[in-house]
């Protein structure tokens, strides 16, 4: 797939990033190059130096803002591969700085796309999140907006038959600002209770290199306009409070604005045009509802009535499985 191909990635130097990046440079060693592109040079600089990417005389870092169209332009000169991770992505930062959210995550989306159709890049792929499908706070809306840009994206190309779609997934485990390391700061600094928003609260569950697999899969299978859905399991936060700290009382505080209940990745508006894949759920461009659905093989559509919620997910961790993904983050240097 990535044979003599070079790949740039928006946004990678976060936690994605270079776990993807890491992995293509360890499972395609044919590589033409890998270009980090974005916004901060002390985070080039440490990732420049972890010893993974050491004196990887494939990769190049970038300075350079998604809101930069110019940029965006000379970067992408001679790439057939682009990853889209940059965004802003806290929710209380966003809808305190709206207009902020805006340039990055809407007009930066649509600079990355004119910038791939113009420099003639082959595949475009758009990260996602929960919070787009019926969004309920600034982030969500804005990155609804961004995966409908994407989506459209395919109509503006034309000729030059540049490709987008888009991979949409919720909360990777011990992510920056998720709800694991926060716990673990409190249990480190010895409180009383951990805090808990709501006890019927749930999220999804998905590790980071499982949302690295998926985007290769994406990219393998992509035919123009697709949102790539990862099946993964559900939690109760509660549960997992009461497993990083069994000794330790809980206190509800009640859910922050902006804040779901449960995680919805396919709403039944979506389901209408969703097909169900096997370990995966391939929500199709509506301008084309039975699409092509050769390269998903088996696939059968959903019924309309269907949501693929954290909260009536059919598959769920349990303890041992949590205390597996919660190990694993100590000897990940990724996150």
């Amino acid at each position: 797939m990535f044979n003599y191909k070079s790949v740039l990635v928006t946004g990678g130097t976060g936690s994605f990033g270079k776990k993807f990046i890491a992995t293509i440079l360890k499972d395609y060693p044919s590589l033409e190059k890998v270009i980090v592109f974005s916004r901060d040079e002390f985070k080039q600089f440490t990732m420049s130096n972890m010893p993974e990417f050491r004196n990887q005389n494939k990769l190049r870092f970038f300075i350079g803002d998604v809101r930069d169209k110019e940029r965006l332009y000379r970067a992408f000169d001679g790439i057939d591969v682009v990853i889209h991770a940059a965004a802003l992505k806290q929710v209380p930062s966003c809808e305190y700085n709206p207009f902020e959210a805006i340039k990055t995550n809407i007009l930066g989306a649509q600079n990355v796309i004119d910038a791939a159709i113009d420099r003639d890049v082959k595949r475009v792929i758009a990260l996602s999140t929960d919070k787009a499908c019926a969004p309920i706070n600034l982030y969500g809306a804005t990155k609804l907006c961004a995966d409908k840009l994407f989506i459209a994206g395919n109509v503006y190309s034309g000729w030059r038959k540049t490709r987008f779609s888009v991979v949409r997934y919720g909360n990777v485990v011990g992510s920056r600002g998720s709800v694991i390391p926060y716990f673990k700061e409190l249990i480190g600094k010895g409180v009383k209770e951990l805090p808990i928003t709501d006890y019927r609260m749930t999220r999804f569950w998905l590790k980071l290199e499982d949302a690295v697999k998926m985007v290769l899969r994406g990219l393998e299978l992509m035919q123009e306009g697709e949102i790539f859905v990862k099946k993964v399991p559900s939690m109760k936060i509660v549960e997992l409070a009461k497993i990083m700290a069994p000794s330790l009382k809980i206190k509800e505080v009640g859910i922050r604005p902006g804040e779901k209940l449960h995680e919805l990745l396919i709403s039944r508006e979506d389901a209408q045009h969703t097909i169900d894949c096997g370990d995966y759920y391939v929500i199709q461009p509506m301008q084309q509802i039975l699409g092509d659905q050769k390269k998903f093989i088996p696939a059968r559509l959903l019924d309309q009535n269907f949501e693929y919620s954290s909260g009536n997910n059919h598959e769920w961790l349990t303890e041992e499985q949590m205390l597996n993904m919660i190990q694993d983050l100590e000897n990940d240097s990724y996150v």
